[in-house]
């Protein structure tokens, strides 16, 4: 989520003061030893519990966090899928806030930084007791965010977010939440899977629109595993894990976005993406696409089905492809 160069966000005199004053009255422990999850002993206090993150360091949380900033798409949506509306959020990728789909549930939920990294003032003045990281990795974001209060990362380098929504559980002592969400996606999915009949085993193709032109959604991103959960096959490079979140593909090239189904979409519903997207239908190369022309195109969300992802997010795509296939 965050690059070395762009997240780091240099400390104000006024900030870096009360920062050490957050520091000093925070119980954050963290290690670079990743060991099993265990209660807090402090001599039968049982005010913090020993979570340990996506990373292997332990991070000592309050027993029921009241104050959750989330610095992920990801983190907000598992929270929210497990009934804990945060004090602050960072905004999703091509957003101004909250993504799309969970603009409705997000409503009035300070935003504290950008897909690019947290502002330290921000998150200090939203005055968490728990950070949850996403897939942060710079140490001095970290330091940062940890002289506040407890900070988990909680997206492992897969993205799973199956993974991600466990852990938040344990974090915000959500466990059986977290359970029973992963059990009712598992049996959402099933229904799907029967719903869809015939098109059950058929390619699908996820791409996304954008004023970089068309990019296709590979393997290790979140839409590809919730496909892989219904077993539906993948185009071309699809199949293959890609380098970065999503792969480009040219307008001339644009043949290697076709399959049985595609479901392809921007960012937001509204604005310049949207309207280059309107004029992309209208090129010849796109309308000869045999998904096109067989009237199985969906047009998406993209900030839903081309992003970060998350629990809610998830259970949504399966109603979206239930919507689109099963006739």
């Amino acid at each position: 989520m965050s690059s070395p160069r762009s997240s780091r966000t240099r400390l104000t005199a006024a900030t870096a003061i009360a920062v050490a004053a957050a520091l000093s009255l925070t119980a954050c422990g963290s290690d670079d030893k990743g060991t099993s999850d265990s209660a807090k002993s402090d001599g039968g206090k049982s005010d913090a519990r020993r979570i340990t993150d996506a990373t292997g360091a332990q991070v000592e949380v309050p027993a029921a966090p009241k104050k959750v900033v989330v610095l992920s798409e990801m983190d907000l949506d598992s929270s929210l899928a497990l009934g804990v509306k945060p004090v602050g959020l960072t905004a999703g990728r091509g957003q101004q806030g909250a993504p799309e789909y969970l603009k409705d549930k997000a409503q009035d939920i300070p935003v504290v930084g950008a897909v690019t990294g947290p502002d330290v003032e921000k998150v200090l003045a939203a005055k968490p007791d728990v950070i949850l990281a996403g897939q942060i990795s710079d140490r001095q974001v970290l330091t940062q965010m940890r002289s506040i209060a407890p900070t988990v990362v909680t997206i492992g380098k897969d993205k799973d977010w199956k993974s991600a929504l466990s852990l938040t559980g344990k974090i915000l002592n959500k466990e059986a939440d977290a359970k029973k969400f992963l059990a009712d996606y598992d049996a959402k999915a099933g229904e799907v899977k029967k719903a869809v009949g015939a098109n059950a085993g058929k390619t699908v193709s996820v791409a996304r629109y954008s004023a970089k032109g068309t990019a296709v959604m590979q393997q290790g991103v979140f839409i590809s595993d919730v496909l892989k959960d219904l077993g539906f096959k993948r185009p071309g490079i699809q199949n293959q894990k890609g380098a970065g979140h999503s792969t480009p593909i040219s307008d001339e090239d644009i043949k290697q976005i076709d399959a049985d189904w595609l479901f392809i979409g921007t960012l937001a519903a509204k604005g310049k993406d949207a309207d280059l997207f309107a004029a992309l239908k209208k090129k010849p190369a796109y309308q000869q696409l045999g998904a096109v022309k067989d009237g199985h195109l969906t047009e998406i969300d993209g900030s839903k089905w081309t992003s970060l992802g998350g629990p809610l997010a998830a259970m949504s795509v399966l109603e979206d492809i239930q919507k689109a296939m099963a006739k």
